[in-house]
């Protein structure tokens, strides 16, 4: 051991370079590795903490692409699934869908003139997504807590009136703050939604002649399932008559979220579900975590491939500075051998130089990429609007601090291996004979 550590303080400017080689792939390792742990925890956080037990869609949705096929017969979901199985305490179906919306402003502008003269042009609608649920089948459920306003006015969904659509409307609807900050509006204002958008300023007039309008009753909070989404809240039915136009074509959700009264064995009320409704697809928040899984893991794949790369080039930089070494003490190395040190001997103190070497670089690559993962998280939540409480893009734990002592331990040994076999091959004589 004292050999190599005398190796290494011999040439403090190659071994300073190589620390920082090394310490900089692990760095990267490090962030990358946290980066896709963090997403992961955090979405697992979210999800156990959201009371949703059980998932229904269509059994064409796929979860990993976000496509949602229609759920038919959406609003007797919630007394139909109670039915079907005495543990599920509520079934909450939801229409998720994209509008555009309008403001105040933008209506005013757009009637002061003919052909959106009078229309800056940095305004315009906004899109953003939106859902549709009927606010009082939502309990045991994480929803956005509502931070201003008196939120919806109605229980139930009473424009929906037995299917006939003919039912009073609320024209209500809950903005996120996220969402309401694009806008500047706040309670008691009005936005116009729809379906379609506005391909220039001369359409705007004829887009509000046909969005509806709504009266903002509430402010939410960020949303645990769709994180950084801007997103409006409103009745289904009215949802679903802005979506399909005057005449609903069919009562259709995108999905139900099932809260069960005991959630110990979800797998079994999968299975009664699925038995009860053979058209839709019924999942477990084991198996919403797993699609989650699988879109992490191709981010953790491609952490994998860089850095392996940067392990790659770390291991040859390092090779390249222990062969320097290896050269630079030949004569050493060859009195040591002629004296009657084994080969094995020498291969060890190759070795070890080499694992010191990549120590080294672990006292430098491990706060800095503690360091480029937390301003990595920082960045990331300053630019993505509407996250939840707690959600965070970096996690350091034991499976990244096991991966960065591997990947060190790695470096140091396959750097080692060209050098010592360079230290076993020297002739001993000539070496002893050179000046």
């Amino acid at each position: 051991m004292r050999y190599a550590l005398d190796g290494l303080r011999r040439r403090p400017r190659r071994t300073a370079l190589a620390a920082i080689g090394i310490g900089l792939a692990t760095a990267l390792v490090i962030a990358l590795l946290a980066l896709s742990a963090g997403i992961e925890g955090s979405a697992s956080r979210l999800a156990v903490a959201s009371g949703v037990d059980l998932l229904a869609t269509s059994a064409n949705t796929s979860l990993t692409s976000g496509t949602f096929p229609p759920v038919p017969q959406a609003h007797r979901a919630p007394a139909e699934f109670t039915r079907a199985d005495s543990n599920v305490a509520s079934a909450s179906p939801w229409l998720v869908n994209d509008l555009v919306f309008g403001n105040a402003s933008l209506f005013a502008a757009s009637n002061a003139s003919a052909g959106g003269a009078s229309i800056p042009p940095s305004w315009g609608p906004t899109g953003a997504g939106a859902v549709g649920w009927i606010p009082s089948d939502n309990a045991g459920l994480d929803t956005p807590a509502l931070l201003v306003g008196t939120g919806f006015s109605r229980s139930g969904d009473p424009h929906y009136d037995n299917g006939s659509y003919r039912g009073p409307t609320g024209d209500e609807t809950v903005l996120d703050q996220s969402l309401a900050a694009v806008l500047h509006v706040g309670p008691g204002s009005t936005v116009w939604v729809s379906p379609r958008s506005v391909p220039a300023a001369a359409g705007v007039h004829g887009w509000y002649e046909n969005a509806t309008a709504f009266r903002i009753v509430g402010l939410s909070g960020p949303f645990w399932l769709i994180p950084s989404a801007l997103l409006g809240f409103f009745y289904l039915s009215e949802l679903q008559t802005v979506d399909g136009g005057a005449a609903v074509q069919g009562d259709y959700a995108s999905l139900v979220l099932v809260h069960l009264t005991d959630p110990t064995d979800p797998s079994h009320d999968q299975g009664v579900l699925r038995t009860a409704f053979p058209a839709l697809n019924v999942l477990t928040l084991g198996n919403i975590l797993g699609a989650v899984d699988s879109l992490v893991n191709v981010y953790r794949t491609f952490g994998t491939l860089v850095g392996a790369i940067g392990v790659v080039i770390a291991a040859l930089f390092t090779s390249t500075v222990l062969l320097m070494s290896v050269d630079d003490r030949s004569q050493e190395i060859a009195l040591l051998r002629a004296i009657g040190f084994r080969r094995a001997t020498i291969v060890g103190y190759v070795f070890e130089e080499s694992l010191w070497l990549s120590l080294l670089g672990l006292v430098v690559g491990a706060p800095l990429g503690l360091a480029i993962g937390y301003g990595l998280d920082a960045l990331l939540v300053h630019l993505v609007a509407g996250l939840p409480n707690g959600f965070s893009f970096i996690q350091f734990d034991a499976t990244v601090a096991a991966s960065a002592f591997l990947e060190v331990g790695a470096i140091g040994v396959g750097a080692a291996v060209v050098p010592a076999a360079r230290a076993l091959t020297l002739p001993i004589a000539p070496e002893l004979r050179a000046p």
